[in-house]
């Protein structure tokens, strides 16, 4: 007799099976915290980008706020990945004026890049909305 050694067929089909269960429970729990994270960087940004108006209003614009985030990328207060209105997942679009200044971000994928949509103004309140749009009346955060 001869003394075979490796796996049989069975055997590699039975592991390939585990590896196959295995993944399927895994990437949904990858997808979740991506969208997580992609949510917290988006609240940082808006964090980012309220800070930025206020100093933008303080310095460069004499008491008015950026008419927008190319004009805050243009003072060199956000960078270009935040200037071109899309990070991480988000697309963010800013607008201001004399005396009010507003910025959103919603999902590029609802579902998939996130979950939540969000909305600051000078307030530096920072709001979210899970079925669309968010804007002054929604949920601030925290609650």
């Amino acid at each position: 007799m001869k003394n075979n050694k490796g796996f049989s067929l069975i055997e590699l089909l039975i592991v390939v099976a585990i590896i196959g269960i295995i993944a399927a429970i895994a990437v949904p729990n990858l997808l979740q915290s991506k969208a997580a994270a992609n949510e917290a960087s988006a609240i940082s940004a808006i964090r980012n980008v309220v800070t930025s108006h206020i100093t933008y209003s303080a310095t460069v614009g004499a008491g008015k706020y950026a008419a927008d985030l190319s004009a805050l990328q243009t003072a060199s207060l956000i960078d270009s990945v935040l200037g071109s209105g899309t990070k991480d997942g988000y697309t963010f679009a800013s607008s201001g004026g004399a005396n009010a200044f507003t910025i959103t971000a919603e999902p590029l994928t609802a579902g998939s890049t996130g979950t939540r949509y969000f909305f600051s103004d000078e307030s530096g309140v920072i709001r979210y909305n899970t079925g669309g749009s968010a804007n002054s009346s929604s949920n601030p955060l925290g609650q």
